[in-house]
Formats: structure tokens, C-alpha cells, sequence
């Protein structure tokens, strides 16, 4: 309900937008002229309609607003033409599948907004066809002026003295440091049991017996599988192509004949039964039976006590974080890393879980074991530091990098004045 609002408001923000526009002005005509390359109106008045929906802005009622839009837009524009002209010079070409890639992303935003290719189209007072061309036209000129500024300010260098300069100019306009905490962990996943395996596989091997007996596929589906999915529909997967099931269900899959079902297969998900009921090429038409491989209580039981007595080993240092982590740690990257996950802002952790159990902690504790949706984990803490300002003795490559960019906007809006000099603009309209 709430998503229609935004959609209604916005194409009626459009709607009123576009007459406000043609009050103001011509349908279309030349806004400015920079070197031999033009600026349309219908140019402006595209990239502002872009700004209005992306940012659900109801123009129709706001003219000033509007009219300090379309010369920011023009005079950007101005700019962007100016650095076309040196890509131009420079042979400078966009990839074009990066183009294709961010032209399909960007048009399906705007529709998702106003609600219907139509009422784009509607909006704009063109085709489809016409606004992908248009908006085509601006994203490989973005990429083009990207690699330009690449090409001429990339490798440029900064010194120490500049750096130190930087800091003492602008350190008290410097971001503040977040606290952060430095971290360890040791994963162990929680896996079925041999024992909830057996559990899972007597069950299939029952609904594979009622199924010998006569029973229906799709109601057996129904009362028995545990696919939420699918177990409604009786089982019943679609048609898909080759390679959208994983590899042990597609291959047993694609290999039955019509109407014939499968023995028992095991994949990740747990135990199937497959039947195929329509084959075309490359693509079938499948239902199944699942019953999931679900580790019980105990295994759960079984993983925290074996946390907790890696942990009590820690405490009483008979064994290092890093030795502990190599035998028993379950994640990936714990032979490159021995456990240690390295500095982290205390309010960026994709996992909350992490942050909630830091929080607890004082440098040097190691946590209770505590469950994520990859298993259960204990965590080391190994130092924790507060919110403070940058210093160049602790922050030297963060600054140094600050002041590198600082250097490359400063010398590229000099460029930029310089071509402004040297290519002849001239602007035809009044905002």
C-alpha cells in the first residue's frame, strides 16, 4: 500500500512537472553551445525529471526550486561537455557492457517508480526506445569522463610535506573515528548428527514405500514435504532449464522419463524423491518430495559443549586462540587467517550478533559460545578503541589518502577552469 503512495505521488509530481515545463518554455531548443557539441532543453529537462523521481520531489508547486535544478544541470552539463570534447581527443571508450548493464538498471528503477513502461513513456512524451538512446548517451559519457580523469590525475603523487600541510589546514574539519574492536573467532557449523541423518532418511524411505504402494506423488507432497515452497503445489517445481537445480538433483532429474520417479536422492538440501513430468530440450518440468537434514537439539547441545571446553582451554592457556582455531574452526579463510577477523566499526557488523556479544566484552575475554545463522562461533576480543579524532601518528594512510584526493579534485577543478577558457561556451536561455 504504502509503495503505491510513493508510485501515485511521484508520476503525479511527473505529470504536473511536465506542464510546468512547457509553460516555462519551448518544447525544445538549444540551451548552450560548448565547442561544436549542443545542450538541449529536453536534455535538462530529462536529467531533471531523473532527479525528481529518485528523489520523490513534487516540483509542479516549486519553480524556484525547479529553475535552480536546471542550471545546476546546466552548468554541469557545461562541464560534461567539456570533458567529452578531451575524451573525444583522447580515444576514450566506454565498455559497453558496463553501459548496457547500468542503462537496464537505471530504466527499471524509473519504471518501478511511476509504475509501467507506459507511464514513462507517457511522462517523457517518447518512446521507450528514444529515453533508453538518450539516457544511453549520458551514462557512456559519465564513464568516458571517468576514465579521463583516471587516465590524467590516477597516478598522481602527493609528498609528506603536503600531507602534514593537508592535516594542519583541515584536521579540524576531519572525519571522527568510529570505536572499532579487534577481533577473533573460532566457527564451528552446526551439521546433522549421524543420527538425525538416520532420522531424515527413515522418513524418505517410508514416503518412497507409500509411494510403491499406489499413493499419489502430489498428496504424499503435500502431507510429508518439507520444502515450503513447493509442498503446497503438491511438490510441484515448474519448468527449469539446465543448471538452475544443483548438480546431484539435475542430474538424476534430467536422466528420468516422463511420469517415471526417482530412488532417493541426497543434495545439500536433504533427501528427495523426484518425479519428471514433462521434458522439452533443455528445460523440464519436475515436483518433489524433500525431507530436510535438520540437526536436533542435541546436536546443538553437542556443538556448545565442544565450544565451551575449547574455550575453557583457552582461559586456563593451555592451548593459543590461533592453534585452537586452525584444529577446530570451521571457516574458510581460518588456515590463511588462524581465527582472526581483524578490525571492525562496532556499528558496521553485518551480523548483529557480533556487535551485541563485543559489546560485552573487555580486551583480552572470549566470549560464550553464541549461534549466527552459519553456526556457532566464540569471539576474542583483542583491543577495543573509542570515538576519536584522526592523528597522523596512528592514521597516517587514512590522512595521506584524504589529502591525495584532496590534491586530485583541487588540481582537476583547475583543468576543468582552464578548458572553460580554452573551448567557447556560449549559453542561450535564462534560468
Amino acid at each position: 500500500m504504502r509503495l503505491n503512495k510513493i508510485r501515485d505521488f511521484v508520476l503525479a509530481s511527473l505529470i504536473m512537472l511536465n506542464g510546468l515545463l512547457a509553460a516555462q518554455q519551448p518544447v525544445d531548443g538549444i540551451a548552450a553551445i560548448v565547442g561544436n557539441e549542443i545542450i538541449l532543453l529536453s536534455e535538462i529537462n530529462s536529467t531533471v525529471a531523473q532527479y525528481a523521481i529518485k528523489n520523490k520531489l513534487n516540483l509542479s508547486d516549486k519553480p524556484q526550486l525547479y529553475n535552480e535544478l536546471s542550471r545546476k544541470v546546466l552548468l554541469g552539463g557545461i562541464d560534461e561537455k567539456l570533458l567529452s570534447i578531451k575524451a573525444d581527443e583522447d580515444t576514450i571508450k566506454a565498455d559497453e557492457d558496463r553501459v548496457e548493464q547500468t542503462l537496464n538498471q537505471q530504466i527499471d528503477y524509473m519504471v518501478q517508480q511511476v509504475g509501467s513502461i507506459e507511464k514513462l513513456e507517457e511522462y517523457y512524451g517518447a518512446p521507450i526506445a528514444k529515453i533508453k538512446k538518450d539516457l544511453r548517451k549520458q551514462i557512456e559519457d559519465s564513464y568516458r569522463i571517468d576514465l579521463l580523469k583516471q587516465r590524467r590525475f590516477g597516478g598522481m603523487k602527493i609528498s609528506r610535506r603536503e600531507v602534514e600541510d593537508f592535516y594542519q589546514s583541515y584536521s579540524d574539519s576531519l572525519p571522527i573515528l568510529p570505536p572499532t574492536v579487534d577481533i577473533s573467532h573460532i566457527l564451528i557449523q552446526l551439521n546433522p548428527s549421524e543420527e538425525s541423518l538416520q532420522q531424515a532418511y527413515s522418513k524418505i524411505e517410508n514416503i518412497k514405500k507409500m509411494l510403491q504402494d499406489g499413493a499419489d506423488f502430489a498428496e504424499l507432497a503435500k502431507q510429508y514435504s518439507e520444502d515450503p515452497g513447493t509442498a503446497s503445489r503438491g511438490g510441484d517445481l515448474g519448468f527449469v532449464n539446465r543448471g538452475d537445480f544443483v548438480k546431484e538433483f539435475e542430474e538424476v532429474a534430467f536422466a528420468l522419463n516422463e511420469g517415471e520417479y526417482s530412488d532417493i536422492v541426497q543434495t545439500q538440501f536433504g533427501f528427495h524423491i523426484i518425479q519428471l513430468l514433462e521434458k522439452k530440450g533443455e528445460k523440464i518440468h519436475a515436483r518433489h518430495i524433500l525431507v530436510q537434514l535438520k540437526p536436533t537439539q542435541k546436536d546443538e547441545e553437542l556443538v556448545i559443549q565442544k565450544l565451551n571446553e575449547i574455550r575453557d582451554k583457552l582461559i586456563n592457556g593451555e592451548a593459543t586462540f590461533e592453534e585452537m582455531a586452525l584444529q577446530y574452526s570451521d571457516d574458510p579463510n581460518v588456515k590463511e587467517d588462524k581465527g582472526h577477523l581483524g578490525k571492525y566499526r562496532t556499528d558496521s557488523f553485518q551480523i548483529k550478533a557480533f556487535e551485541t556479544v563485543c559489546d560485552t566484552l573487555s580486551p583480552g575475554e572470549i566470549s560464550h559460545p553464541f549461534k549466527t545463522e552459519f553456526g556457532y562461533h566464540i569471539v576474542k576480543l583483542h583491543s577495543r578503541e573509542e570515538e576519536r579524532k584522526v592523528s597522523l601518528r596512528k592514521d597516517w594512510q587514512q590522512i595521506e589518502q584524504l589529502a591525495l584526493e584532496f590534491k586530485r579534485e583541487r588540481e582537476f577543478k583547475a583543468w576543468l577552469a582552464s578548458l572553460r577558457e580554452e573551448i567557447p561556451v556560449e549559453i542561450r536561455i535564462n534560468l
